[in-house]
């Protein structure tokens, strides 16, 4: 299945974003422990942030709260949120919370921008930009250019691509014959695609192709064309797409507000 290529957002836009369905604030108390009260909008919260694919009975929830104040407790008493390291991982913590806030809030604001509308425009323009065509080959792969011009002549000759292929490829396709099976453009280093896309079917190349694994002399078998998924089926790939792109806008138009200093002796 042909999948659309989503522009990744860094691991902390990704793992900040909040769950969509995350709970009204209530301040109903669930449970206490040594007068530290946990809020019903604490539990629900934390319902709402597990991931883990269990069922999410409320009692346990609760216990494992409880126990997380427990532990909390227990720390705070020895002085471990004081240390330097704590310090730092509770500000970021802070700093990922408030930053999935900001951006659930950026893109509820923006909801507009990802209507049906919005969608189908955004996959018209990644059809746009597939491949049109896959081709189906053979390669020989060799340490230098000599050795492929020697292939070729044999070729010229009339000798079997596969049987070369077998002989005397150091690729791991030497051994079917050089076989690649069917592959799209950019599979593929780019002087390796570009020399299969201008051969006819049933012919190989007349130079020695170069890349960075060596000198190749390519059959092209055959070409097909290549049917675009239906927009049902990548509706929520799209979808990531115009968040990403609507996140990173939003990203850049903070940087262009905002004063960012990185010292020189800083490591980056």
């Amino acid at each position: 299945m042909i999948r659309f290529r989503i522009p990744a957002l860094t691991a902390l836009l990704l793992a900040t974003l909040l769950p969509a369905s995350l709970p009204a604030a209530d301040g109903d108390v669930v449970a206490t422990v040594n007068g530290k009260p946990i809020t019903r909008a604490e539990l629900e919260t934390f319902r709402a942030t597990r991931k883990d694919g269990k069922p999410q009975n409320e009692k346990a929830l609760v216990e494992e709260l409880v126990n997380l104040e427990l532990l909390r407790q227990a720390a705070e008493k020895e002085g471990l949120a004081k240390t330097p390291q704590m310090q730092a991982e509770l500000s970021n913590l802070k700093r990922r919370a408030l930053a999935g806030a900001e951006l659930q809030r950026y893109i509820d604001a923006h909801k507009a921008e990802l209507d049906e509308q919005a969608l189908r425009k955004e996959y018209e323009a990644q059809i746009a930009r597939l491949p049109k065509v896959e081709y189906k080959a053979r390669h020989i792969l060799v340490d230098s250019k000599e050795q492929a011009e020697k292939i070729i002549q044999e070729l010229d000759k009339g000798a079997d691509f596969a049987e070369l292929a077998k002989k005397k490829s150091k690729g791991p396709s030497g051994r079917n014959g050089g076989d690649l099976g069917w592959f799209k453009p950019q599979n593929m280093v780019k002087p390796f695609s570009e020399a299969v896309s201008k051969l006819k079917k049933g012919q190989y190349t007349r130079s020695p192709v170069k890349t960075q694994f060596g000198w190749h002399v390519i059959l092209l078998e055959d070409t097909r064309k290549v049917e675009p998924p239906a927009y049902d089926d990548v509706k929520d790939q799209l979808r990531s797409i115009l968040v990403n792109k609507a996140v990173r806008k939003h990203l850049k138009d903070l940087r262009k507000n905002a004063k960012v200093e990185f010292p020189t002796t800083a490591s980056r």
